[in-house]
């Protein structure tokens, strides 16, 4: 499976942006999408995901500010990210596989920079 992630950017403090991405190959690593995300000097951690069914989760720190949704006839997954602050300054990387519980041993996007400045 590849994926091309794009979208982010930078954007102040309490601002949205929107990350997109679209999956290609095989589609049995697929069922689960969604997006982790890196700071700098910190480790990567889960941010959302959501399986071919619509089922979805949410990292709490994000819960009731993100949403994520996809397509399934073309296999693209849409983080939208509203009240952005600036502890959501990471490298989000796109994700996809079998299970939301194991989606981080699938396949893994290009990472995309989201800034947000206060």
């Amino acid at each position: 499976v590849q994926l091309q992630a794009s979208g982010g950017g930078e954007v102040q403090a309490g601002g949205s942006l929107r990350l997109s991405c679209a999956a290609s190959g095989s589609d049995d690593g697929t069922v689960a999408m969604g997006w982790y995300r890196q700071a700098p000097g910190q480790q990567r951690e889960p941010v959302a995901f959501i399986t071919t069914t619509g089922a979805t989760w949410y990292a709490d720190s994000v819960r009731d500010r993100f949403w994520i949704s996809r397509d399934n006839v073309k296999r693209a997954v849409d983080l939208q990210m509203n009240s952005l602050q600036p502890d959501d300054t990471a490298v989000y990387f796109c994700v996809a596989g079998s299970t939301i519980a194991t989606v981080n041993q699938g396949s893994w996007g290009q990472g995309t920079q989201v800034t947000v400045s206060s």
